[in-house]
């Protein structure tokens, strides 16, 4: 193993050999310097890279947890390793605060199915009915909208309006699985994750077959076949506190495979089986990327003041019912 200043974190022991650390080991160094140099964190969703993850972030989690978080800190520059929605939340949860994105490509299939045009025309022909958005989308949707959630707190935040009918975007399957939890009518829009919508039942099946004692979890936004086939339904924050509290022999995490590699890395008594469904927009995130960001200041979050006005109040509202 060639010798470096930064050493392997503990977590990554058992899941990354020492030859690969020590490629990455010089770009978290560099980092680590900037972050200082910038009075700078990072923020890394539950689906980046392992050497990103336990490498260089300070905080990390599910878009939830990630939203909370943003809005707590005191950095002056939070540099997002996740896609531009989550990038532009944290923007409007730190309005003052300097916010990049390492990668202006990194979007979302979901965040790009609705637009705020799309809202407006729902609200004409649902007069009356309250706006439920996902948080995977854009501020120009959520500022059409009246309050947002997550996976983890859709069914709380659909409930806290007291309405007997909302209108819930964009995540038909998310949806769907809503709406087998609440007595509340939801209106659906039709958009879906590349990554989530991509696995099947039948796939499921196979994989209960060549492996014995199999415990399957399930991300909501999977579609309504594949939630049939799990044992455990939840948000990314949900399976990571299911294997930990069940401690499962065997288990497979039916969502983006990197979130796999991450939480296998906190827990190694557990044997995770990983379907890979790779999210495209996610993997742009790299440690380059985000030393260069640091280095550079690029790419800063920009959001027009009127608009990031009514989008943070749909965010606010979350925050403060869940």
């Amino acid at each position: 193993m060639t010798a470096t200043a930064t050493p392997m974190p503990q977590p990554l022991l058992h899941i990354m050999p020492p030859a690969e650390w020590s490629t990455h080991a010089p770009l978290v160094e560099r980092i680590t310097r900037l972050k200082g140099e910038r009075d700078a964190i990072v923020l890394a969703h539950n689906y980046m890279t392992p050497e990103i993850f336990h490498g260089v972030a300070d905080i990390t989690g599910d878009s939830l947890a990630l939203a909370r978080q943003a809005a707590e800190t005191n950095a002056h520059v939070i540099v997002m390793a996740g896609v531009e929605f989550m990038a532009e939340t944290a923007k409007l949860l730190n309005p003052t605060r300097t916010v990049l994105i390492p990668d202006l490509r990194a979007g979302c299939s979901l965040a790009s199915s609705i637009t705020g045009a799309d809202v407006r025309l729902l609200r004409e022909r649902h007069p009356g009915v309250p706006v439920v958005t996902y948080v995977n989308t854009s501020a120009e949707v959520k500022a059409e909208s009246d309050i947002c959630c997550t996976s983890a707190n859709a069914v709380q935040i659909v409930e806290s309006l007291g309405v007997d009918r909302v209108i819930f975007l964009p995540d038909e399957y998310l949806g769907r699985w809503v709406a087998t939890q609440t007595d509340v009518d939801l209106v659906l829009w039709t958009g879906h994750c590349e990554v989530h919508e991509r696995f099947t039942a039948d796939e499921l099946r196979a994989y209960r077959r060549a492996w014995g004692g199999l415990e399957i979890l399930a991300h909501p936004e999977c579609p309504p076949d594949v939630l049939a086939e799990a044992d455990f339904v939840g948000s990314t924050s949900g399976m990571i506190r299911h294997v930990g509290r069940t401690r499962p022999t065997r288990v497979v995490m039916v969502t983006e495979c990197s979130m796999s590699d991450n939480v296998a890395a906190e827990y190694p008594d557990v044997e995770f089986v990983r379907p890979c469904n790779l999210c495209p927009h996610m993997k742009r995130i790299t440690l380059q990327g985000i030393a260069d960001a640091l280095e550079h200041l690029r790419y800063p979050v920009e959001i027009e003041p009127a608009l990031a006005d009514r989008a943070r109040r749909a965010v606010d509202r979350m925050l403060a019912a869940s």
